[in-house]
This record gives C-alpha cells, structure tokens and sequence, in this order.
C-alpha cells in the first residue's frame, strides 16, 4: 500500500569563521588542551562574529541545501527553525530565514527542545508532510551558544560553538515497504524531573534576563548514555531493523565519552558512527545536520543508505529519527 515519506532532498551547513582552539582558551579560563580533550574529545569550536545572529547562521546553511536540492525556495511551504538561542524573544527565527530565503507562503516557526531540537523539529515535519497539509519543507538547526556561555566556567565555556545545519524535505509516494526512501520512524521523549542537571539560569519570564548555561555533567553522562541507547533500540524494534543493517548513525555531538559509550553498549562498530565534535565542539540543534552535511561532503551518505540520526539535550528531552537516504 502506497504511503507518503519524508524524503531529504537536500543537505547544507554553515560555520562560523572565527575558529577559537584549546589553547586560547587556557588563556582564559584554568584548563589545558590535553584536560579538554581527555574529557571531550573537543579540540577546537567555532564562534559566531560580533552582529552575527542565529539567524544568519541559519540562512546560509538552508541557502545550501536548497541549492543541492536543486529546488527554488518559492516551492518550500514550511519552514522549522530547531534553537535554544533565538535572535529575539519573538517572532521566531524561522520567520526571518523565510523572509530571507525569499518564502512567502505556508508556515514558519521554531522548535524549542535545546540539543534534541533537531530530532524534535524532523518528527514535526515529517507529521505535517506525511499529512497533506505541507509539501515541501526546510528544517534548520542553528545556534550560537556562545552567546549564553559563562566564559569563567571552565566545565561548560570550553564544550560548545556555534553554527548551522539545514535539510530539505520533500513529500514523495512510497510503497510502504522495507526498502522506502525517507524518513522510516520517530521518536521524541521528554522526563521535566532532569531540568535543574542541564539549564540557563535566566530566561525573560523569570530573571528578566537571558542567563547563562549550567550543567552537571557527570549525572548529564549518565542519563545520556542510557537514553540514547534506549530510544536507539526502541527504534530499531519498531522498524524492524537490526542494529548493524544501519549504514551510518548520526549522533548529536556532545562528548566523544558519550558516543564511545553508546556504540559500546549497542555493540556498533566506530567506523559507522559520524564524528565532528572534535571541530566543531556541542553545537546543540545544529550538531545532527552539521554532521550530515560532513557525511554527505566526504561522500558517506548515498541514496540507498539507512541513517539513524539520535540526540539528548536539556529538560530531559531525547529522540531518534530513522531515515534512507
């Protein structure tokens, strides 16, 4: 029976200039280059320029993806922006990277679910394609964390950059069978009694200001290793998939720990798991589509290839998305 598939048309990313390294860093804060990267695997991060706004980041990355879609943004009617760092408290980002790209029609909005935000926004997508009401759609990730950085605390200043990533999607007909382009499954998961392990201290509705990031990272590890795995299996029992059919996972890029402790409990072999954290550091909702862009440039994604893409970010929120290329 003919079902409708989110397919992924098109890839694009955007990077920062600005390049800032370990070693700056421990000209700022009490850390060293051989601390950072024992505990993250991070060397370096990307920073956002003076004026650059989340937004701008954004645009750049949609720009190319559309561009690699070979598609006009005239023919996109759905534009999700996934940021915790939005330019302002309202309208929502997505609506500037429409007006930007040239969109006049259909919706625009963001999607709040900090570094799940990605996974959060796809789910949404693919729910309002596979419906009818939408037929083309742009989902971005784009955050500038750096702007919400306590630049003295060494634990969370030296973890995240700042950047962009961006998919198109395209409604298309599918059989409904194992062998489907698109997006196969989702799903999304949120636990709000973890909120006080991962948070901004500030936010206009109660500090009247924006705050700064805060984390406890030993309890952040725990809980991550153990939902991650857990979603990964509760995707792959819901497709029907076993864990080495998967051609390429996509992880969010938080610590090189984390993914070190998911493929060892999922027993996946390293050449199959996407790593960019190292350059790029926790970008947050841009980490997955910034990691897919670098798949798909050093020629790792094709079509054909089942991809699983997985995140966990502040509230706890955590998911997976089960796509073949």
């Amino acid at each position: 029976m003919a079902v409708m598939r989110s397919v992924i048309r098109g890839v694009g990313a955007y990077l920062p200039r600005r390049i800032l390294t370990n070693a700056e860093l421990a000209q700022m804060v009490d850390t060293t280059d051989e601390w950072i990267v024992e505990r993250s695997g991070i060397s370096e991060r990307h920073i956002a320029a003076d004026g650059e706004k989340t937004s701008d980041l954004g645009i750049h990355a949609a720009h190319q993806a559309l561009v690699r879609a070979g598609i006009d943004p005239i023919e996109i009617d759905l534009v999700i922006c996934a940021t915790a760092t939005p330019d302002r408290t309202f309208p929502a980002t997505a609506v500037r990277i429409q007006k930007e790209l040239g969109i006049s029609k259909g919706a625009a909005f963001d999607v709040q679910a900090v570094c799940s935000g990605f996974v959060y926004a796809l789910t949404t997508a693919d729910a309002l394609l596979r419906t009818g009401q939408f037929k083309r759609a742009i989902v971005v990730g784009a955050e500038t964390f750096s702007r919400i950085l306590d630049w003295s605390d060494r634990t969370t200043c030296v973890l995240f950059g700042d950047g962009a990533g961006a998919v198109v999607l395209e409604a298309q007909p599918q059989t409904g069978g194992r062998n489907d382009r698109g997006i196969l499954n989702t799903i999304i998961r949120s636990d709000g009694r973890y909120e006080d392990l991962l948070y901004v201290d500030g936010g206009p509705g109660s500090t009247k200001t924006v705050g700064h990031l805060r984390m406890n990272g030993r309890e952040v590890f725990r809980h991550a290793v153990q939902k991650i795995s857990g979603v990964i299996e509760e995707t792959l029992i819901a497709t029907g998939y076993a864990a080495d059919e998967i051609d390429l996972f996509v992880p969010h890029q938080a610590n090189k720990r984390i993914l070190d402790g998911i493929a060892k409990k999922l027993n996946v072999s390293p050449d199959k798991i996407v790593v960019t954290l190292n350059k790029h550091g926790n970008t947050s909702a841009a980490s997955i589509p910034l990691a897919l862009n670098h798949a798909f440039e050093n020629h790792k994604l094709g079509e054909g290839k089942l991809v699983l893409m997985e995140a966990m970010g502040g509230g706890f929120t955590w998911g997976a998305v089960l796509a073949r290329w």
